[in-house]
């Protein structure tokens, strides 16, 4: 148990690292920790190396292919989802609570009410 919360911690403290100057568009600028392929110079080889081939595995089946317009990797995401493994699905649902909930809290700057009603529905 102690070697879980060790990993999680250092999970944590290198996502926090990797994406130290982003933050959401919230009022506030929350910073986030999500989303470390797409978004940061992470690779998943390093991600393999620090923390083995399974979280790999994982946040390789849950990145999108930021080469894509928005609009195919949503349909993908849809796509792919059943065929997901139970982690990756674990993830993902995790991810989109979260935005949901930051959603209803707040609208994020540059969002119209529109936008958001959106992805309420997507």
């Amino acid at each position: 148990m102690g070697s879980d919360v060790a990993r999680l911690l250092e999970a944590a403290d290198f996502a926090a690292r990797k994406h130290k100057e982003q933050r959401r568009k919230d009022p506030e600028g929350t910073p986030f920790i999500n989303h470390p392929i797409e978004d940061t110079d992470t690779t998943l080889s390093e991600l393999e190396e620090r923390f083995g081939a399974e979280v790999r595995r994982v946040v390789e089946e849950v990145t999108d292919d930021k080469m894509l317009p928005k609009m195919e990797r949503k349909r993908l995401q849809v796509e792919r989802a059943p065929g997901c493994s139970p982690r990756a699905k674990l993830v993902q649902l995790a991810d989109k609570l979260y935005n949901l909930r930051d959603l209803n809290r707040c609208t994020p700057r540059g969002w119209s009410e529109e936008r958001v009603q959106e992805y309420f529905r997507w």
